[in-house]
């Protein structure tokens, strides 16, 4: 055996079967025999596994949602990056909030997709769990108990995160006002530059932490969408490492620029924008001492 030979054998990186993902295993694998037989449910039988569908779910409910995220950080960030202004940035909310906030559209681009979403990524590890507890043979409950729960991605982590920090945004800019006033006619960019102005610990604390998890999720998300992520390369060896690291630095440098751009407008415009004054500022105070928990230190 000549020394290339010996180098090439020493360079050689073995699958990691374990670490495959279950949605992947088909390349590597031949497909069991109770795949083969598809998914049953209602009493109909579909070709493909649980999982094949539940993907899918999550992969284009995230693509709707992406086109209302591109109108949002346009409202919010790059009008009032251009006009660095946050009066002159509300006449363009509100002449687009009816697209996405109406009785209509509402449901449909926003509600839907985020339900869709999360309720397939939940019952994704809920599916995965209980294949896990077929494959080992655990039938009793204490059997279960030793079998671990199949191990989330950073980028699923991020997304339970985001999951609550984005509950928490809609249910002070949507459902709290309609709650304590009746309606959300109030709320527009104002809205957060009061908060800012009175409260800024809580408001910059809120809003880094918001945007920061989300934009990072959901650009790892998309980059998996599109065969682009890291954990996606299929060459071994150095090369492979090589366009591993490339593509990390590749995929947070995208996150970052988002981030940087939705904050640049969001802090550098609208979170400067100054407290607003008479009956509606004092609403503004109003809606945010009702905010459970953090509102009675506001």
């Amino acid at each position: 055996m000549g020394a290339d030979d010996q180098r090439s054998l020493i360079e050689l990186e073995p699958s990691p079967v374990e670490d495959t993902p279950r949605e992947q295993k088909d390349s590597y694998f031949a497909p069991p025999e109770e795949q083969s037989n598809g998914t049953t449910f209602l009493g109909m039988r579909f070709q493909r596994s649980a999982s094949w569908y539940l993907i899918k779910a999550q992969k284009y409910s995230s693509y709707a949602f992406t086109a209302f995220l591109g109108m949002h950080i346009t409202n919010t960030s790059i009008i009032p990056l251009i006009t660095q202004s946050v009066h002159a940035s509300e006449p363009y909310l509100l002449l687009t909030r009816p697209y996405y906030q109406s009785p209509i559209a509402e449901p449909l681009v926003v509600i839907a997709p985020l339900a869709v979403h999360i309720a397939s990524g939940v019952a994704l590890q809920i599916y995965r769990r209980r294949e896990d507890l077929k494959m080992y043979g655990a039938e009793e409950r204490g059997d279960r108990r030793k079998i671990a729960w199949p191990k989330m991605s950073g980028t699923s982590q991020l997304g339970y995160a985001m999951t609550w920090l984005l509950a928490g945004h809609i249910f002070i800019n949507r459902i709290l006002p309609l709650k304590v006033h009746g309606g959300s006619s109030t709320i527009n960019l104002s809205y957060v530059s009061h908060a800012f102005a009175q409260h800024p610990a809580v408001s910059f604390a809120g809003f880094v932490a918001l945007i920061s998890v989300g934009v990072a999720h959901m650009t790892w998300g998309m980059s998996k969408w599109l065969g682009v992520a890291p954990t996606q390369i299929v060459v071994w060896g150095q090369e492979g490492r090589l366009e591993k690291k490339r593509r990390w630095w590749i995929v947070n440098g995208v996150a970052a620029a988002i981030a940087g751009l939705w904050m640049a407008g969001g802090l550098g415009v609208v979170g400067r924008g100054g407290q607003v004054g008479g009956w509606v500022g004092r609403e503004y105070e109003e809606l945010y001492k009702s905010i459970p928990i953090i509102g009675r230190w506001m």
